[in-house]
């Protein structure tokens, strides 16, 4: 899979990854009155009007990026209708031709860490196979070591599939943990140790494993470093727009040959019709409020293209 994501960076020449993390604030009211009129202030209609919208966006940016990244705690909180909402968002995304980062953060042991992994091992019923959530990558988290990892290495040597490792995350707080020094140096740069170490057997065509790094954008120069430590490491970097990074921070983020790492946007696309004067706002926004995330896009892609 990580060659997969990498010919498609490079087919669309943009490393963008689309966050489709909605929220209710976020939905234009044309669309949130048509649901909440059909089925009353449920849970039903957030699901309906959240799916609607990854669509539309989905529609106006496909050929654009290479991939999305629904983020899982957006919809679970709706129970199951959320559910279903974000795996017919994936669905959705996949028949697009886009690649799928299932934004689920998991992390566990033994047998719970390999029913996790079936979301992108997929399901087995009495022989039969299920792929539920249709996802091709996942993010998870490391801090019970390799007995939680091991899963899903297991189905990484197998399938064409991959995972993204929480390393120097993009949240202000995170330095509590991630910058505590052990054995001379920084817990992420262990962190990084191991998930290099992780994905030694995964390397891919272009020199890079299936098991990927998550490392913000708001800690440029430890970006650089973990370059430098990682250099067969695939980067997922979020914290790009409305978290302040920006593509001039990102360029060591990359190698040398421009590639590297994929780089998040949500709510800087997503949304992007409620800071654009051509697009109104969220109540006189029709279905054209999508047109909006295509030109956040195109200014991210360029705003990448001038750092590289």
């Amino acid at each position: 899979m990580i060659d997969h994501l990498i010919d498609k960076i490079k087919e669309t020449k943009n490393p963008t990854v689309v966050g489709l993390d909605p929220t209710v604030v976020m939905i234009p009211d044309y669309l949130k009155k048509q649901m909440f009129g059909k089925y009353g202030k449920t849970p039903k209609a957030v699901a309906e009007m959240f799916l609607e919208f990854n669509r539309c966006i989905i529609d106006e940016v496909y050929d654009l990026v290479p991939a999305v990244k629904p983020q899982i705690a957006m919809y679970e909180m709706y129970g199951l209708e959320g559910l279903r909402a974000y795996m017919e968002t994936c669905e959705y995304a996949r028949s697009k031709g886009l690649v799928v980062i299932g934004d689920i953060k998991r992390g566990d042991i033994g047998s719970t860490a390999e029913a996790y992994s079936g979301h992108i091992a997929g399901t087995d019923i009495e022989g039969e196979h299920f792929d539920l959530w249709k996802e091709d990558y996942i993010t998870v988290n490391p801090y019970l070591g390799v007995d939680g990892i091991e899963p899903f290495l297991k189905v990484l040597r197998r399938d064409e599939k991959g995972i993204f490792v929480l390393v120097r995350t993009s949240n202000p707080s995170s330095g509590e943990l991630q910058d505590k020094r052990m054995e001379g140096t920084y817990l992420y740069n262990q962190v990084a140790d191991l998930v290099s170490k992780w994905g030694e057997d995964t390397i891919g065509k272009h020199g890079y494993s299936k098991v990927g790094a998550v490392v913000g954008a708001t800690h440029p120069a430890q970006g650089v470093e973990l370059r430098k430590r990682m250099p067969h490491t695939f980067f997922l970097v979020p914290g790009y727009g409305a978290q302040g990074g920006k593509g001039a921070d990102l360029k060591g983020f990359f190698d040398e040959d421009g590639v590297g790492c994929i780089v998040n946007s949500s709510r800087g696309i997503i949304a992007a019709y409620k800071k654009d004067p051509e697009f109104g706002d969220e109540k006189t926004v029709g279905a054209e409020f999508a047109k909006a995330s295509r030109k956040a896009v195109i200014a991210m892609k360029q705003d990448l293209q001038n750092a590289l």
